[in-house]
């Protein structure tokens, strides 16, 4: 199992961090190890001083495949989910001064979490948009609408595709809009899709 997470997917997330827009998918992976298993709890790592939510629309791989076309990359996958790429921003911040990978920022053992629960696609709602948000301590911090994507999720699919192979189970974490900001233990993590509480996840 893969885990693929695309950076910098909604304009006004790319503007707050101060990065340019991007002109094709920013794609980053995650190992499995960064998976946080369901029912463990989440605890603060010990090497970061500034840990960021990113809250995301989270799809599930259905289908094996390489080299797919945007306009049948829907056969692909079947569900999405809701979930956190958890980043270390000092970290991040360091190393892109350097001009170094992001792995030790963003892909260490429980940076990804996902909601236990999917939402079966189909052809009815294959086209709607999804509207999902976050709240921090009862407070909405993110609120997104995947129209507002830069990349659609076909052509995210398509993109990661032309570079690796797509297996049953992969993961694409398909990017964060505006409003990350950091979070400290104790604090109270609940993510939702349209009304529809997804996950509560406290921080520890």
């Amino acid at each position: 199992m893969k885990i693929f997470c695309v950076g910098r997917n909604y304009i006004d997330h790319a503007k707050e961090l101060g990065n340019a827009v991007p002109e094709e998918p920013v794609i980053f992976m995650k190992p499995k190890s960064a998976l946080l298993q369901t029912n463990t709890p989440f605890y603060y790592p010990a090497f970061t001083n500034e840990l960021h939510y990113e809250v995301e629309i989270v799809l599930r791989i259905c289908k094996n495949g390489r080299s797919i076309q945007e306009n049948a990359a829907s056969q692909f996958y079947n569900a999405y989910s809701l979930g956190i790429d958890f980043t270390a921003r000092d970290i991040q911040g360091e190393l892109k001064k350097k001009g170094l990978p992001w792995e030790k920022a963003k892909a260490w053992d429980n940076s990804a979490f996902i909601s236990n629960k999917f939402v079966e696609l189909n052809e009815a709602n294959l086209k709607s948009p999804i509207l999902f948000s976050l709240k921090q301590n009862e407070k909405i911090v993110q609120s997104g609408n995947t129209k507002d994507m830069i990349f659609s999720f076909n052509q995210i699919v398509s993109h990661i595709s032309m570079y690796f192979s797509l297996n049953i189970g992969d993961l694409v974490y398909t990017g964060t809009p505006a409003g990350v900001g950091e979070c400290l233990p104790g604090d109270k993590l609940e993510g939702f899709i349209g009304e529809e509480a997804f996950f509560n996840l406290d921080i520890k």
